[in-house]
């Protein structure tokens, strides 16, 4: 069977879309030499990448969302000839009209109402949100398979739209490996940070819900005279700027330190040191900075919302991420378990991710290109 991925988003920097693109590609290529795959790359990677003899490249240097992206990306497919396409994103071009699976990460965009996750102007925005309805709405309607990462994007996505439920696969991601094993000290002293500091990882879109965070670190240092520091690791965008605007006018300079994009092994680290990693989000189709804080070796704050629930299980610490004191007793709670029961709840964390493989992910994805060849 030849299979085309369409890899433009490949790599860390587009967060938990491009991580997501890397790891079953890598892993593809570990576990599958029967199959031929096309991967479309933007230039950044199209060189660097190395790949099996079943595998090719081809060059797809325009960007997501675009008008190019609706009338180039045909043209590359119909040139190709796959048998199957993958789309590891909603964005899948209206005039394709072959077999294709798509992954559905979340139905975030469906929920967000207003202008607060946007850059562009009112009117423009509108625009775009009428095109992705357009997109997304024909993406899952026409696959042969829809692909989603946990059982509560299934059902959400299966209610809204009124699907066949057997169309759609849960899959879940895996865990990577950060290391966490290097030095802290010298990097405590590089990056000015303050212990016992607890630590965030991810975008600061607005359902990340990062401003009851710093209400809830500023509440701890100044309501409960609890010395403690926020941590915040954030690819450098329109969102951390106006984040960090947030933390001046909030006066909470003192207990937040927001970094920019870190390697793996420098997040590894701040992990395994850290009081905790706090994951305040209003919403999430997996959660994979938990799972990766849990592997590392340390304690897990997370919303109490139905997905961390599902896939963290009884091993995080559930706070109500739309009232602050929550967020605070929480971080409380973690400064002040004992090194004992710290421990313990740490070693179980570690051994129940286990059950989360990128390679194992890899395999069930490829389950599913094998089922859509033979519905066709």
């Amino acid at each position: 069977m030849k299979i085309v991925i369409d890899a433009r988003m490949y790599g860390i920097e587009h967060t938990g879309i491009g991580r997501y693109v890397m790891e079953l590609t890598q892993n593809l290529a570990k576990i599958d030499r029967k199959n031929d795959y096309t991967l479309i790359l933007r230039n950044n990677y199209f060189k660097s990448l190395s790949l099996p003899a079943n595998f090719k490249k081809i060059k797809g240097d325009f960007r997501q969302y675009s008008f190019s992206e609706q009338i180039s990306l045909p043209k590359i497919l119909k040139n190709e000839k796959p048998d199957l396409v993958h789309f590891p994103h909603f964005n899948v071009p209206i005039l394709y009209r072959g077999d294709y699976v798509v992954t559905i990460h979340d139905l975030l965009m469906h929920k967000q109402k207003g202008f607060e996750a946007t850059t562009l102007a009112p009117i423009v925005y509108l625009i775009k949100r009428l095109g992705y309805r357009a997109v997304f709405d024909r993406a899952v309607k026409k696959p042969v398979k829809i692909i989603v990462p946990s059982h509560a994007v299934k059902k959400e996505l299966v209610d809204y739209y009124s699907l066949d439920p057997d169309k759609v696969s849960v899959t879940p991601e895996g865990v990577s490996d950060l290391s966490g094993g290097g030095a802290v000290t010298p990097l405590l002293k590089k990056y000015g940070i303050e212990t016992p500091y607890f630590i965030y990882t991810g975008n600061a879109y607005p359902h990340k819900n990062l401003k009851r965070l710093i209400e809830a670190i500023i509440s701890l240092n100044t309501e409960r005279r609890i010395k403690a520091h926020l941590v915040i690791v954030s690819a450098r965008n329109f969102f951390v700027k106006k984040l960090e605007k947030l933390i001046s006018e909030m006066g909470a300079g003192a207990f937040v330190k927001v970094l920019g994009f870190l390697p793996d092994e420098e997040v590894g680290t701040l992990y395994r040191h850290s009081a905790a990693f706090v994951f305040p989000t209003l919403s999430e189709g997996f959660g994979i900075p938990g799972l990766d804080a849990m592997e590392v070796g340390t304690l897990v704050l997370a919303s109490e919302i139905l997905v961390l629930k599902e896939v963290y299980k009884e091993h995080a610490i559930y706070f109500n991420p739309f009232d602050f004191s929550s967020i605070a007793r929480t971080m409380e709670l973690a400064l002040e378990i004992g090194a004992e029961a710290r421990e313990e709840r740490i070693a179980k964390a570690r051994d129940f991710v286990k059950r989360y493989s990128w390679n194992k992910m890899a395999q069930e994805t490829l389950k599913i290109y094998e089922s859509c060849a033979r519905i066709r």
